[in-house]
């Protein structure tokens, strides 16, 4: 478990806000380790039943399911690509695509969240105002579709998936 949360705080309760938030548990900013405050989200995309079980259970329930993947991709590349490539490789922003992660945290999901829900160093400005809570989980889902490590490394799948994922080469189709 990352340090963003823990198993007792892995069960789900709604916020005032309407927000759902891991009970007692709460996201920092990647970088000034202040509470994100999640309320600040946008209605529109708090709802949806990817965004109750990612705050219900750390899952992700977008990556590699090839219903979503085309509106991933769309996400991310209207959001997202200007800064960090096409393909997660990197340009003004950090490559996403490999194994190495300016935010260590963000080999999981949670920690990923964090850093697009708040925003890092930088130019990367906090997506809560741009964003849906649904449209983070599909961009943050396209970035672990384009990851190009080992499949035992990519440890945001779950054991089927990883068992099924193959590399991300450009070219080779999404």
């Amino acid at each position: 478990m990352s340090r963003l949360y823990t198993a007792a705080a892995l069960s789900a309760s709604l916020a005032l806000s309407g927000v759902a938030v891991w009970a007692g548990q709460t996201f920092y900013h990647v970088t000034e380790g202040t509470p994100l405050d999640l309320s600040d989200a946008m209605e529109e995309g708090r709802d949806t039943e990817a965004v109750k079980h990612f705050f219900s259970t750390g899952v992700n329930l977008y990556n590699e399911n090839p219903a979503v993947m085309a509106e991933a991709e769309e996400v991310y590349a209207g959001m997202c690509s200007g800064c960090h490539g096409h393909y997660a490789e990197g340009k003004i922003g950090p490559g996403l695509n490999d194994d190495y992660w300016s935010y260590p945290q963000n080999e999981e999901d949670a920690g990923l969240f964090a850093t697009v829900y708040g925003g890092a160093r930088g130019q990367m400005g906090p997506m809560w105002g741009a964003l849906t809570l649904d449209e983070m989980l599909l961009a943050m889902a396209w970035v672990r579709h384009l990851y190009t490590g080992a499949p035992e490394t990519a440890i945001w799948l779950t054991p089927e998936q990883r068992a099924a994922f193959k590399p991300f080469e450009p070219g080779a189709g999404g």
